[in-house]
């Protein structure tokens, strides 16, 4: 009997210290966080949350390392090194992110995001005969627009916000030559297996602008591993000499990620030319599945054929996209 009466006592205690231990966890989740809405918000397009490869909450937080050669490299796909160039491209020294953010209503907030970046352009190639190493630093500004949308009217901002809508990105040199002042992307149209699937439209790509599956949009674009894509970018020069126009993508296992394009066209206009440049290539087999900004950069001949540290003028234009198996 008292064998009886003290099980009973224990399973009282237990149940009790389960009741106990199940309404602490119950207090604890219902803490608010110490991070407001904009906070999370700036936290998502800086740094990313690291969401599920069908989200797009985190695309701006990496934008710039597609763009980031990490010094001189050669050109990719194997093609064969432009005239005396050997090696060329962008080393990333810093980067700094201005946020600003204003709320339509309670539910939606839209953020303007601009990415300035500090780096050296690298150059190895032959000078009068000779094989020499060049370096240009420069600064570049990327601009970006998003829009957030409330699901939820949790404690908790991660739960309640949700990438809505986002922009292709728009940039320049700043230093130490203004890009627009030299040449500017005007289109650009991505066909995909020959069928023409996207036109962009310029000269402030950002104008372009994307809404999330999750929000019944078509979402970003998305190509497939072994598709064959052709971009075709329209631009205007003030330069006589034509740009050298590249496509810079997600690094693949050989380390290649930019592609030159060939130009096919030039037709004069006022004081410059507008010219028409192409690239066809196929999306490799060992690609990263995922999501991705790629860049197309448009540079002065002089950015890459002239030794003075001050003749570097690239015009960027960057979109997001996805590559699925």
């Amino acid at each position: 009997m008292e064998i009886l009466k003290s099980t009973k006592k224990l399973l009282i205690l237990l149940i009790i210290s389960m009741i106990s231990i199940y309404l602490s966890a119950c207090s604890d989740n219902s803490v608010e966080e110490s991070q407001t809405d904009d906070e999370f918000i700036k936290e998502v397009v800086t740094a990313g949350i690291n969401s599920n490869q069908q989200e797009d909450d985190d695309l701006m937080s990496n934008e710039h390392y597609d763009l980031n050669d990490g010094g001189a490299v050669g050109n990719g796909g194997g093609d064969t090194p432009i005239d005396s160039l050997i090696k060329w491209g962008r080393r990333i020294t810093g980067v700094s992110v201005t946020v600003t953010i204003t709320s339509e209503g309670d539910s939606l907030k839209n953020v303007s995001i601009v990415r300035t970046i500090n780096g050296v352009y690298h150059i190895i190639g032959y000078v009068n005969g000779n094989l020499d190493s060049i370096q240009k630093p420069y600064t570049e500004v990327l601009r970006r627009t998003a829009v957030f949308k409330r699901i939820a009217h949790t404690p908790r901002p991660r739960f309640n916000w949700k990438l809505y809508k986002v922009s292709m990105v728009d940039g320049g040199t700043t230093s130490p030559q203004n890009s627009n002042d030299y040449v500017q992307m005007q289109q650009i149209q991505v066909y995909v297996n020959n069928v023409l699937e996207y036109t962009f439209t310029g000269p402030d790509f950002t104008q372009n602008i994307f809404t999330t599956r999750r929000f019944n949009g078509s979402g970003i674009p998305e190509v497939n591993i072994g598709d064959q894509v052709k971009i075709v970018v329209s631009a205007y020069s003030t330069q006589s000499v034509q740009d050298i126009v590249a496509w810079h993508w997600a690094r693949n296992t050989f380390g290649f990620h930019r592609e030159p394009f060939t130009m096919t066209s030039q037709v004069p206009n006022g004081s410059g030319w507008d010219r028409v440049y192409e690239k066809t290539f196929t999306i490799y087999n060992l690609h990263r599945i995922g999501r991705f900004n790629g860049f197309i950069s448009a540079s002065t001949h002089k950015s890459l054929y002239d030794d003075s540290p001050v003749e570097f003028a690239s015009d960027l234009v960057g979109a997001p996209y996805r590559v699925i198996p």
